[in-house]
């Protein structure tokens, strides 16, 4: 019986790329110069880190940032959560993001109730992070993928390891 997964995981190697990039950038930036502006990404946290001056800073480094990740790995900024902007010593702001990986509970239920809402004759759990779909036909499978990723616009997944 033909079967898929549903997943959605970071590419590092990607991540840690368009981090080196803008983190370039910033240094190399005319008004960045003298201030505390940099980037930093603590991988065993999955947390990505943007420290500044001000506020305003803050959100030029996610204008540098942001596209970097989009131009390595599309829809990657939709899996950043962000933190609330935090006061460290003096005039020096930091923002946390925190960087999520695989399917939540919450999503994942959503995916098989839309799956079982569509009628067509496919099976889905969740398997940990990641939902399995399969099915006697290709097609139906198919057309799950279709339905799914034009559903699920504020999160990335993708259909991978498919079996026959």
């Amino acid at each position: 019986m033909p079967s898929f997964d549903f997943s959605s995981e970071v590419d590092l190697v990607a991540l840690k790329n368009a981090i080196d990039v803008a983190s370039r950038q910033v240094g190399a930036r005319y008004d960045f110069k003298g201030t505390s502006a940099k980037i930093e990404f603590n991988e065993k946290d999955r947390i990505v880190a943007l420290t500044g001056d001000s506020d305003f800073q803050i959100d030029q480094i996610k204008d540098i940032l942001f596209p970097a990740m989009e131009k390595k790995e599309k829809e990657s900024v939709k899996r950043l959560d962000l933190k609330p902007l935090q006061k460290i010593s003096g005039n020096k702001l930091k923002l946390d993001m925190h960087v999520k990986s695989g399917i939540e509970t919450e999503l994942a239920k959503k995916i098989v109730k839309m799956i079982k809402d569509s009628k067509l004759k496919v099976q889905s759990s969740i398997q940990g992070d990641a939902v399995r779909v399969s099915g006697a036909k290709r097609d139906d499978l198919q057309t799950c993928i279709t339905q799914i990723t034009q559903a699920i616009t504020d999160y990335p997944i993708k259909a991978g390891n498919f079996r026959d």
